[in-house]
């Protein structure tokens, strides 16, 4: 896992969480639970092949 990964889960986490209070306070609340939601699973996206690589790993560790 890069650095550069840990930078671009931190950058979506920022945005999203401005996005969901600007459109809290404005009266979106449905809007801002679909953009938390799509926020979730673009960084579950990106995390998913390191999911997969850790698992792989144990399972070669354990050689199961």
């Amino acid at each position: 896992m890069t650095v550069n990964v840990i930078f671009k889960i931190a950058a979506v986490g920022i945005l999203i969480s401005v996005l969901n209070q600007i459109l809290k306070h404005s009266g979106r609340d449905d809007q801002a639970f679909l953009t938390s939601l799509a926020g979730l699973i673009l960084v579950l996206m990106w995390i998913i092949p390191y999911i997969y690589e850790l698992f792989q790993t144990i399972q070669q560790l354990f050689a199961l």
